[in-house]
């Protein structure tokens, strides 16, 4: 039997790591293993990419930072992603092939069939059996993505989405609202509900994968 595969994806400050942790719980409390992991970042390589990725004072082009976070997953998949549903665990990641798609391709002006066909190649056909999307209006994220970043003084080093214009922060919800429409293993959840209530919506969702 195989693992179960879940990534979440929304705007910057969506709510996708209070998501989680209740996640977790609920799957340790139906007896299951669970590996959270988040992209970038979730590999030894994908630590020290992340450190690149997200610095704000980084200047980086578009391409680079696509094939930065391709790269990225590329190993996720191999080290992390892989072996964990082969050893039939629960995987939560926080992003995935969703975020390339709606960051680079609708964010930046990619072609998204291209990004499509890098995704399958770096994430070695793997997609997730589910993927969460927390819905919010943008300028309601972004305030909330960006008092979390003061308070734990990550503005700089994990900033440079944050610090983009609210339009690519709108252009980035539209893309994730229109991929929700292509496949059946999206999940939309309005994210302007408090925690207990985005939770109670997952949770009848999740029921179907235990």
């Amino acid at each position: 039997m195989a693992g179960l595969f879940i990534s979440l994806e929304g705007i910057e400050g969506a709510g996708k790591s209070t998501l989680i942790q209740k996640m977790i719980a609920y799957f340790e409390a139906a007896g299951k293993e669970v590996l959270l992991t988040r992209e970038p970042g979730g590999s030894e390589l994908g630590q020290k990419l992340r450190s690149i990725i997200l610095n704000a004072e980084e200047k980086i082009c578009p391409a680079a930072e696509l094939f930065l976070f391709l790269a990225d997953r590329a190993e996720h998949v191999e080290s992390c992603i892989k072996p964990a549903l082969a050893q039939e665990k629960v995987v939560l990641c926080d992003r995935f092939i969703d975020s390339t798609v709606a960051y680079q391709g609708y964010g930046r002006g990619m072609d998204v069939k291209q990004l499509q066909m890098l995704n399958e190649r770096a994430a070695g056909g793997l997609k997730p059996d589910l993927t969460i999307i927390l819905d919010l209006d943008p300028e309601i994220g972004l305030a909330r993505a960006n008092a979390r970043n003061k308070a734990e003084n990550l503005t700089i080093r994990e900033g440079r989405f944050e610090a983009e214009a609210l339009e690519f922060h709108q252009k980035i919800r539209a893309g994730f609202l229109a991929l929700s429409k292509e496949e059946k293993r999206f999940f939309v959840v309005d994210a302007k509900q408090n925690a207990e209530a985005v939770f109670a919506d997952v949770c009848k969702k999740l029921q179907s994968f235990l």
